[in-house]
């Protein structure tokens, strides 16, 4: 069957109807900015039509420093929200331009970096099947790509549907450089009830001053960057906030119609709670995997994952306000402080003002509900069709990762660390990057010394952690357990929630608990249709067992997805080796980025 194909430059898409595959190219257009709330015009999503958008689009992201005025945003209660900064953006817009594909079809990527910093893109949850040089996983896959220069990414999505995400995936960059990437089925047709419209809601965290200076100083202190001077909803605080309410994000909705929330938490640093006030949600699918239908007024997320959730529009019209603020879990009675902050955002019924009566705002859960938390993780379970991959019965390769974090002395370049810096591992190993080349390069030239395959396969008897590009080799196709159990290797630190992501897979979440793991656990494993994720929450002080199989060879990351907790080291690789052909891992593409 002939390619579809259409040209979308700056974002003007054209639609077509046919079902076959697309080479989908998308131009992403970084300029520097005006202030803030001009680049990123207020959005009123007006959302009664799906479209069935094949995209040939050239994908051309352009990277300026944005310098923005942000007295015309807020934070609640925070007034240094009203405040000049200093932001990366993709095409004028926080956050990004959402990429829109059908299963199967082949995306494009030109990355063009005119940011000071170098950076990568990464596609977070993409499987990368026979392309692992285009996960973007900085000094994991490559190397990142240097001010002034550029690469594409090429990849096919093949056996995925639903909402992902893209983001830089260097610093803490990704507060600002991110969007949305939503896969639409081939067939064209959802298991559950064809809603009549979709709404993209990407929750986010804003930083009055540049977020490289802010990761840098909590570098330099060894206590990790500042909490967040506001959440966002869609790039806005809301107009509860100083300086709030210009371009705060409103969706319009019809009386008595279903729409698919598309909800992504692209906070750096946070779990959230949201709800929408006199509404409910049906969750039907969680990091592009189906569920069974889940009923919950109330949704908890995790940074890096997504929940698409039915809401039917069965209020009396009016205005009600869609609200955001922290979930934060920690094992000790007098916890660090967090961003108290609440993001709001509108949904309006069709033909009520705009500025008509006051919203209705939602009761959120308190920031510490740790039952409401457990509740929405726990409680969901995949939705098992015919031909999707089944729980393997068979484990070829079990092991037991401990991480947390803990005290260590402070490091002679950390000139601002007074008693003693934080540091954070896996199974003691505190990941230390490589510099020179990145390990997915080292593996595929056999580049000698730039990492060690010694990652324990549990926690050692070790007094502290150490630093060490550790991975671990697993071979392909084999059946790979894990136990994620979170410690609290410090009294003073205690243990908190931590969202592991694991690139190039999806795994099977098999069991989830409060306290240690024990090994009489796995009777009460789901075998049958567990939750299917990409990232998972791990409790605070809990644990938590995943399965997948290792069917893609490269080097795949495994790391909190805290940005505040990867600097310092938690996070591991699994090497996976080559199969049989054509399960190889290919030759690195054209104009692969070498490290300076």
């Amino acid at each position: 069957m002939a390619r579809a194909t259409a040209v979308v430059l700056l974002l003007a898409a054209l639609c077509t109807t046919t079902a076959s595959a697309a080479v989908v190219e998308r131009t992403f257009n970084v300029i520097l900015s005006a202030p803030f709330f001009a680049i990123r015009r207020p959005f009123v999503a007006s959302l009664h039509v799906l479209f069935s958008v094949k995209l040939y689009v050239r994908l051309w992201l352009q990277w300026f420093a944005s310098r923005v005025l942000v007295n015309q945003v807020g934070g609640m209660g925070i007034s240094q929200l009203c405040m000049n900064s200093v932001i990366y953006t993709v095409n004028q817009q926080m956050p990004g331009p959402t990429i829109e594909v059908t299963e199967g079809d082949t995306l494009v990527v030109h990355v063009i970096n005119r940011t000071p910093y170098p950076l990568s893109m990464h596609w977070h949850g993409i499987f990368q099947l026979h392309s692992g040089w285009a996960d973007g996983a900085n000094m994991i896959t490559q190397c990142p790509i240097p001010p002034s220069d550029k690469f594409t990414y090429v990849f096919t999505i093949t056996g995925q549907e639903g909402t992902l995400w893209w983001h830089a995936h260097a610093s803490m960059l990704r507060a600002t450089i991110h969007g949305a990437l939503i896969i639409k089925p081939r067939s064209g047709r959802y298991p559950f009830p064809t809603p009549h419209g979709e709404i993209p809601i990407l929750l986010g965290e804003w930083w009055n001053r540049n977020v490289d200076d802010v990761e840098t100083d909590g570098l330099l202190t060894g206590l990790g960057p500042a909490i967040s001077d506001a959440f966002t909803i869609n790039g806005s605080p809301g107009d509860l906030a100083p300086c709030g309410g210009a371009g705060m994000f409103e969706a319009e909705v019809e009386p008595g119609k279903t729409y698919l929330l598309r909800i992504v938490n692209a906070a750096v640093n946070a779990e959230l709670f949201f709800k929408i006030a006199g509404h409910a949600f049906t969750v039907v699918a969680a990091d592009a995997s189906y569920t069974n239908p889940y009923d919950t007024d109330v949704v908890v997320i995790a940074p890096g994952q997504t929940v698409d959730a039915l809401m039917t529009a069965s209020a009396a019209p009016g205005r009600y306000y869609m609200a955001a603020h922290a979930f934060e879990s920690k094992t000790v009675s007098n916890p660090p402080p967090f961003d108290a902050a609440m993001a709001t955002a509108v949904l309006r019924y069709r033909g009520v003002p705009e500025n008509g009566a006051p919203a209705a705002m939602p009761a959120l859960p308190p920031y510490t509900d740790v039952v409401t938390a457990g509740r929405f993780y726990w409680s969901m379970t995949g939705l098992v069709r015919p031909g999707d991959p089944v729980v393997p019965k068979t484990v070829d390769h079990s092991i037991v990762v401990g991480f947390g974090l803990e005290q260590a002395s402070c490091a002679p370049e950390q000139s601002k660390c007074q008693q003693f810096a934080v540091v954070a591992s896996m199974n003691r190993r505190s990941f230390l990057f490589p510099d020179e080349v990145s390990l997915l390069e080292a593996l595929f030239r056999g580049v000698p010394d730039v990492y060690s395959e010694d990652f324990p396969g549990s926690p050692p008897l070790a007094p502290a952690a150490r630093k060490a590009t550790s991975v671990r080799k697993v071979n392909f196709g084999d059946v790979v357990e894990v136990v994620l159990q979170n410690e609290a290797y410090n009294a003073a630190l205690g243990a908190e929630n931590h969202p592991i992501h694991l690139h190039g897979f999806n795994f099977f979440v098999l069991a989830q608990g409060l306290g240690r793991f024990d090994p009489k656990m796995k009777s009460t494993y789901n075998l049958v249709n567990p939750q299917v994720r990409n990232t998972v929450a791990v409790a605070a002080g809990g644990w938590t067992v995943i399965r997948f199989t290792a069917n893609n060879p490269g080097m795949w990351f495994m790391h909190c997805h805290l940005d505040a907790h990867l600097p310092l080291g938690l996070a591991m690789v699994f090497e996976v080796l080559n199969g049989p052909a054509p399960n190889l891992l290919p030759p690195p593409p054209r104009g692969y980025p070498k490290c300076h």
